[in-house]
């Protein structure tokens, strides 16, 4: 594990992604802690990489890789101060509409006239 706590060398968001995309290829024989990886994390005041994550599994697998990801990080970016925390974010999905029914209520919804239509024309399914 690489620490020299007196180096603190500042680093750039750019730095960072060039950085952390040449650690990815370590990864090639695990795809979804790589997917997982695809986002580059947001630099902290001090130093702290904030890695947003989709679900408790993907923080589960990059439990596994994250010794090695941060020793190599803080060598190559020379900063001993360099930390890396996961943040599981809430993805909002709009409901998906299978039925003739559902359809017709998501558009009657969005159009009022669409149900003086069809009892107008006396319409059904």
């Amino acid at each position: 594990m690489y620490s020299k706590a007196d180096e603190v060398e500042p680093f750039t968001a750019e730095q960072l992604k060039k950085k952390w995309n040449e650690f990815l290829p370590r990864l090639d024989d695990r795809p979804s802690l790589k997917a997982t990886l695809t986002i580059i994390p947001d630099i902290q005041e001090d130093f702290t990489l904030l890695l947003p994550i989709d679900n408790g599994i993907q923080d589960e697998l990059l439990a596994n890789v994250k010794p090695e990801l941060i020793s190599w990080l803080r060598k190559e970016l020379r900063n001993s101060k360099i930390n890396l925390k996961t943040v599981v974010t809430d993805i909002k999905r709009e409901k998906v509409i299978y039925s003739d029914v559902e359809k017709y209520q998501t558009m009657a919804n969005k159009n009022p006239n669409l149900a003086l239509l069809k009892r107008t024309m006396n319409l059904d399914f």
